[in-house]
């Protein structure tokens, strides 16, 4: 590989949509878990809270690892480590398929959380690596990847296992074969990067921070606390709003995976939004605007028809998701020269989140019913108003 094609002043588009194919991969093997929680649910006869403890199993397991993961591999960097994720995820989809119990598919899912935990800290740093400076845009582009295999998953799902029974989802095993030899092909660039630029790579670890110690503490925590709304209110859609939607408005299986693939589309549409107009207008204004401005549709969402769900659905989707390219890549401008430990802090935070809100919700729903925890989790967005004490750092030299 030339130094030309690695160079750190142009944004690499092949390795960019090579590690978006990946992410998506990675992600859609994920949600493979979630979209077989109807059946898991039927066939185990499992409680909302055994769902919701399933889900944090695997979030917990995946967001745990990442940020040591991401803190080793900024010190020694490891250009192949995401093979070592892919092959994590495939033993766990296997396991998944033939799993006949709860305890069982616990298992699965800290094989697949595992998988995750080792990817997405290096996948996002290599993103950085290959962006040339655009850093929004690299990251969305990574970032859809992972949302569209999210929003393609249940799909699939429907079409491959809910009609043939469970052990089809060995064929999923067929993803992260094709995964595999992605990952190597990418991992070849970023060897050939790092031997190229070890110097640029050496000089990022030492370079300042771009506002004093205190306020960088205090905007991180401002940081976590917007991705706690986010991803507690994203939690009770990806994991409850199919089976919401059967219990209140009695929608078949197909239709309420239907539903959810419409909202996981948004997501994925949304995510690519975000990064590029952070890169122009500044990160500061799209994190507000994106958590803060789902507020008002969150609300209307537990009242809305069928058909308004599916509208307000797509505006929620698109809306709030559009904040964590920002989020990220303003955290890792805020922490230069740790990019993999902040993006395993902040993958595994989000996840984590995610995780424990799916297991709490679970727990409420048991207790108050699925619509009531619908309605409590709308307000969430409304802790978009923090982002006001965030600092613009659209003007910092980078």
């Amino acid at each position: 590989m030339n130094q030309t094609t690695s160079s750190p002043a142009l944004t690499v588009y092949p390795v960019l949509f090579a590690i978006c194919l990946a992410h998506f991969i990675n992600d859609l093997l994920q949600i493979v878990l979630i979209s077989n929680f109807p059946e898991f649910k039927e066939n185990y006869a499992l409680s909302y809270a055994q769902i919701g403890a399933i889900t944090l199993t695997f979030q917990i397991t995946s967001s745990i690892l990442q940020p040591f993961v991401g803190n080793y591999t900024d010190k020694h960097p490891q250009p192949f480590s995401f093979l070592i994720g892919m092959i994590f995820t495939l033993i766990g989809i296997i396991s998944l398929s033939f799993a006949d119990s709860y305890s069982s598919i616990l298992i699965s899912a800290v094989l697949i959380g595992l998988g995750s935990s080792v990817f997405h800290p290096e996948a996002s740093k290599l993103s950085y690596y290959a962006s040339g400076g655009r850093r929004g845009l690299a990251q969305s582009i990574f970032q859809i990847g992972g949302n569209t295999g999210t929003a393609v998953g249940p799909l699939l799902v429907t079409a491959i296992v809910l009609s043939r029974g469970q052990r089809y989802i060995s064929v999923f095993a067929i993803f992260a074969l094709i995964g595999i030899a992605i990952l190597y092909y990418i991992g070849r660039w970023y060897k050939n990067y790092l031997i190229q630029n070890e110097r640029q790579v050496k000089k990022a670890m030492s370079m300042e921070l771009p506002l004093p110690k205190k306020q960088v503490v205090t905007t991180l925590i401002v940081l976590l606390i917007l991705i706690f709304s986010k991803y507690f209110y994203t939690a009770s859609i990806t994991s409850y709003l199919h089976l919401y939607l059967i219990e209140k408005y009695h929608f078949e299986v197909e239709t309420a995976q239907g539903y959810l693939f419409v909202y996981l589309f948004a997501v994925a549409m949304g995510t690519f939004i975000g990064g590029p107009i952070g890169d122009k207008i500044g990160r500061k204004y799209v994190i507000w605007i994106s958590i803060l401005g789902a507020a008002p549709f969150t609300i209307l969402l537990p009242f809305a028809s069928p058909f308004w769900m599916l509208i307000l659905l797509v505006l929620i989707g698109v809306i709030i998701s559009s904040a964590f390219s920002a989020i990220l890549v303003y955290a890792q401008e805020l922490l230069p020269g740790r990019t993999g430990m902040v993006s395993g802090f902040f993958f595994g935070f989000a996840f984590g989140m995610g995780g424990i809100g799916a297991a709490s919700l679970g727990k409420l729903a048991d207790w108050y019913g699925l619509e009531q925890v619908f309605h409590w989790c709308s307000y969430l967005p409304l802790l978009g108003i923090l982002a006001i004490y965030i600092p613009n750092l659209k003007n910092v030299k980078k």
